[in-house]
């Protein structure tokens, strides 16, 4: 999709949200937010981004490159960023991948650390959001989609099936699947990634919550198991690659759900609109590391593509 069309459809969904939920009741909310949980939200930020550098960092380890820690937080930052500010949600990662490259890595281990690292982020996140639903979130049974959505997954199954059979798409896909192995579903890696994946997820959350605070949203007293849920939906709307930075689609959830659940829309829109300010006033720091990613490190690289 042309980055015009996903800022035309960013600006289209959220003006379809402020038009059916009350935008002066979200105003009124977001007015009153108490600035000191506001700041611990912000200072909870850099504890999300070394982590997550970190796991990127053990990631590119295990695929035999070497990335400074110090470098990655910085990397991390500077992604995070262009992520805020460039439709896709993907270019700061990509980005990421081609400043690591340009350090002397081999392109195939600075594409795929990126994407396993990203990866073993979402898996968990997916497994946790079914976790906090299923325990803190009984929503409504709607009529079984699946009757509808099997044939579109069968095709759509068989079609991703036959492009991998292509022989460049089938070398990566092999080649992939070996990194996958030995970089996060390995015995040993595995318990190290999903911990390292949770704890930057808890840290979402822990900023969702403070935020709820902030708000003044009772549910964060009261029910904190079924706000934590409805956080986790958001965090996975944010992933869609579909507007800016999650923009929308993540305000759209929020004001479908939390009705759902008993809560005022206007509650959910403004604890996504605050996150997402948050996010963007959190990301600025990337900017001083601009100019930080074309210095290339000595050194021999392990990694070995397979044939």
């Amino acid at each position: 999709m042309p980055p015009a069309l996903r800022w035309a459809l960013t600006l289209l969904l959220l003006a379809v949200v402020f038009w059916l939920v009350n935008p002066v009741a979200v105003w009124e909310q977001l007015r009153s937010v108490q600035w000191s949980w506001l700041l611990l939200a912000l200072a909870l930020t850099p504890v999300q981004v070394v982590l997550s550098a970190w796991r990127w960092q053990y990631t590119v380890n295990r695929l035999g490159g070497q990335l400074p820690l110090l470098y990655a937080v910085g990397e991390y930052y500077l992604g995070t960023l262009v992520n805020q500010l460039v439709p896709g949600g993907v270019v700061g990662d990509a980005g990421r991948a081609l400043r690591h490259r340009q350090r002397g890595d081999v392109t195939t281990l600075a594409i795929h650390g990126v994407m396993i690292e990203r990866l073993s982020g979402q898996l968990v996140l997916f497994m946790l959001a079914a976790v906090l639903i299923l325990l803190w979130l009984p929503l409504p049974r709607l009529p079984t989609p699946g009757l509808f959505l099997l044939p579109g997954i069968l095709v759509a199954s068989l079609l991703l099936w036959s492009i991998s059979q292509a022989p460049p798409v089938a070398r990566w896909v092999r080649a992939f699947r070996v990194d996958v192995q030995r970089a996060l579903l390995n015995r040993s890696a595995l318990p190290v990634q999903v911990i390292s994946s949770l704890a930057v997820i808890v840290s979402y959350l822990a900023v969702f919550w403070c935020l709820a605070m902030g708000l003044g949203l009772s549910t964060a007293v009261d029910a904190p198991g079924v706000l934590l849920a409805l956080c986790t939906v958001l965090l996975i709307a944010m992933v869609i690659p579909l507007t800016v930075s999650g923009w929308g689609i993540r305000e759209s959830a929020a004001a479908a759900l939390f009705p759902l659940a008993g809560l005022p829309s206007q509650q959910g829109v403004a604890l996504a609109v605050s996150y997402g300010l948050l996010v963007l006033v959190s990301a600025l720091p990337g900017a001083l590391f601009l100019f930080n990613g074309g210095r290339r490190t000595p050194g021999q690289t392990a990694y070995r593509c397979p044939d």
